[in-house]
């Protein structure tokens, strides 16, 4: 049975391990680097880290941090960034799970917008819809041929439409790196 909690300090060594399974030896030290960074940056703070563990083993990680929108209005926000379940258990609804659990926590909390970049065929299936067509440009250009792939999901009613800006990651990920597909 899937279980779904916050991550412990304990636990940073398991989260490094999905996120190499996930990624695989080509992305996993840029991954592992980010997630270390963002679960230390004060600019990500406040943050939500979640994992899934069933029969004692942790088997997915998701990480949403703060964001600010520049606008004129403010708005509480998140970033999904990044979402991992360990090779062996791909394919099970770990990810899914997690993206739910993490949604319905967020939008308990008070968050307005939960932004990503990602697989838009995936995403899509969790609500989240093309940002940068509703008024959220990318903190970095990305490519037109991908530009699907910066997502946006409105947790409160009647938020897309009355605020558009462009989004300021924490310091961690605010690096041209971090935002390609």
């Amino acid at each position: 049975m899937l279980q779904i909690r916050r991550s412990k300090e304990s636990d940073r060594t398991a989260i490094r391990s999905i996120h190499t399974s996930a990624f695989g030896p080509d992305r996993a030290r840029e991954i592992v680097a980010l997630v270390d960074g963002l679960l230390e940056d004060q600019t990500a703070r406040p943050r939500l880290s979640l994992i899934a563990e069933t029969g004692g083993k942790l088997v997915g990680h998701i990480l949403f941090t703060a964001l600010r929108l520049q606008s004129d209005q403010y708005i509480s926000a998140r970033i999904l960034a990044p979402l991992a379940v360990s090779g062996d258990w791909q394919g099970e609804g770990v990810g899914g799970a997690l993206i739910k659990e993490g949604l319905e926590r967020l939008a308990d909390s008070g968050v307005e917008l939960v932004f990503v970049l990602g697989h838009p065929g995936y995403y899509s299936k969790f609500g989240f819809q093309p940002a940068g067509i509703l008024g959220f440009e990318a903190p970095h250009p990305i490519p037109p041929e991908q530009a699907s792939a910066w997502m946006v999901q409105a947790l409160k009613a009647a938020v897309i439409g009355r605020i558009e800006g462009k989004v300021l990651c924490p310091d961690i990920l605010n690096q041209p790196q971090h935002w390609r597909e």
